[in-house]
């Protein structure tokens, strides 16, 4: 049968199983909307701003493990979308872009609303398209959807011409060809089965590509069979349920003592789908030192891309546990084991008790449903929520790692909602929340169960803690000082706004918040001075690591 463009994009994305999308019309894309409108069948959520969308389409991804979707017209349309693109690459999270550009015969004219989408992001995603011909419409949406839900998974952008919507040609429906990772033989484990078998003090170090394999209850397995302590980076978190007295907490710059100590003093260290960043491995030269370093990743070009690896294996985290746990004899680390024990029991920072970002999200985590998904901006408010949020299963975290996207939590939350049907908690800080807090307008429209924490210092908190350690105190445009009514501002987008000023406040207020099923917002006052601990210094190395400041 014959179709227009637009209306084969849209038979396409309901191919892939899309029914959810996130966008902004505009000039370029106004047959697009229109296929939309006519078909009915996709639920379309149009934000404040295109950024908003970028991120709803990554948030929906990560809550739900389906490739997100977002649309834009040209120009700046398609450039409000490159930090969500970029946010999107840095994580691994699947998303297709698409964006309509000006007709064939204006292209390269500087013609209205006309950019280079594709080279502009070139460098931010897997793969990206400009379609000049209606017949590669379809075989292009395809690939791009396969491109960005296999192997590392990622963001790939697809920019349609104007005559590419509105020329006609014959469409023929196909069914997606489900993705089967390769399982790994056994020749190939043998040299990690080796390591495995002489660690003495083994750490389990846990990134993303666990959760993107979907390899969560293989790592349980793996664990207890190796009898090993796990620690997860930021965006591990999730994969393996913090309940378990096997789990350290987190890894890295900010991470709990007990995971740096436990690094410091482990043997070996099993690497699963993580690349040991910058905020991670530190000062990448020591953080192995003397250790054996087992890596498994999904691409070739994250091993011993920071860290050198001892031994290594390319894989699907999935296929590759299940392999190491068919093959892998039980070990026994009881000492081990122990001593890790001991560590977390006297590895608590006593002062988490008495700051009110501890005791607000730590009230939260035990009044919230089990199922709740939380967003998080970026900012000392997204290392509290790493450190005292218990989470317990994966896709239950929405957050910026790679790129560290202030502004990213709104979007996040609103795909998240969209994609589970699940309360949604948003952890945002005043300087986060100001970049798009346009976003409630659109939470307030859908709807949207919603309770936004914000933590509101009146101050750029991280950076200004940053300026207290490294630059004497010189406070340089940090302390804001906003005289921003947040309360009033909820009520004036249509949502309920409440106030944490006292500790007396929190559990009532997180009750009624988070018994709402709309929107909320709650401002939670906070001192200044409220730092996030522990704290290791860029590239130095985990012995280093502060508890304290003055």
């Amino acid at each position: 049968m014959k179709l227009s463009g637009a209306d084969i994009l849209i038979n396409c994305l309901l191919e892939q199983d899309v029914h959810t999308v996130f966008g902004y019309p505009g000039g370029a894309v106004l047959d697009i909307y229109d296929a939309l409108y006519r078909n009915g069948k996709i639920n379309h959520v149009i934000t404040s701003h295109e950024q908003g969308a970028a991120h709803a389409a990554d948030g929906f991804a990560r809550a739900t493990g389906k490739t997100g979707v977002v649309i834009a017209t040209s120009g700046p349309g398609a450039t409000n979308l490159v930090t969500g693109i970029a946010t999107a690459y840095m994580d691994s999270v699947p998303v297709v872009a698409i964006t309509g550009n000006v007709g064939l015969s204006m292209l390269g004219r500087d013609s209205f609303q006309e950019v280079d989408i594709c080279g502009i992001t070139m460098p931010i995603t897997k793969h990206n398209f400009i379609v000049k011909n209606v017949e590669d419409l379809a075989p292009t949406i395809r690939e791009a959807f396969r491109i960005a839900s296999t192997g590392r998974k990622g963001p790939v952008l697809v920019d349609i011409l104007k005559n590419v919507q509105q020329a006609e040609t014959d469409y023929e429906p196909a069914v997606p060809v489900p993705y089967v990772p390769k399982p790994v033989a056994k020749e190939a484990i043998k040299p990690l089965i080796e390591a495995l078998k002489k660690a003495k003090k083994p750490l389990i170090m846990v990134g993303g590509g666990v959760i993107s394999s979907e390899a969560s209850e293989e790592l349980k397995k793996f664990a207890d069979i190796l009898d090993a302590p796990v620690a997860c980076t930021l965006m591990g978190l999730g994969a393996y349920p913090a309940s378990s007295p096997r789990f350290l907490g987190m890894m890295g710059m900010h991470g709990t003592l007990s995971a740096a100590r436990t690094c410091i003093a482990a043997d070996t260290i099993i690497a699963l789908g993580t690349r040991f960043s910058d905020r991670v491995a530190l000062n990448r030269d020591k953080f192995a030192e003397g250790k054996t370093v087992v890596q498994i990743d999904i691409e070739d070009a994250e091993i011993d891309k920071n860290v050198p690896a001892t031994v290594s294996l390319m894989a699907d985290l999935k296929e590759a546990l299940k392999a190491l746990n068919t093959a892998l004899p039980k070990q026994k680390h009881t000492e081990w084991m122990q001593e890790c024990e001991e560590r977390k029991k006297k590895d608590i920072i006593d002062y988490n008790g008495s700051i009110m970002a501890y005791k607000i999200l730590t009230a939260a985590a035990k009044l919230a449903p089990k199922d709740v998904v939380v967003a998080t901006d970026v900012g000392q408010h997204q290392m509290w929520t790493a450190q005292y949020y218990p989470f317990e299963t994966p896709r239950s975290i929405c957050t910026s790692g790679g790129l560290g996207t202030m502004g990213y939590g709104f979007g996040a939350a609103i795909g998240a909602a969209m994609g589970t049907g699940k309360h949604v908690i948003m952890v945002t800080g005043d300087g986060s929340f100001n970049m798009n807090l346009n976003e409630l307008s659109t939470a307030v429209t859908q709807n949207l169960p919603i309770t936004i924490l914000l933590m509101n210092n009146k101050a750029l908190g991280m950076v200004r803690q940053w300026q207290k350690i490294f630059y004497g105190r010189r406070f340089s445009q940090t302390d804001v000082k906003k005289k921003t009514d947040y309360v009033k501002f909820a009520e004036a987008f249509g949502a309920k706004g409440m106030t944490i000023e006292k500790e007396a406040d929190i559990v009532p207020v997180l009750k009624e918040a988070l018994a709402t099923p709309s929107p909320v917002l709650v401002n939670c006052i906070i001192g200044p001075d409220e730092n996030v601990l522990p704290m290791i210094k860029p590239n130095a190395t985990y012995d280093t690591v502060m508890d304290k400041m003055d």
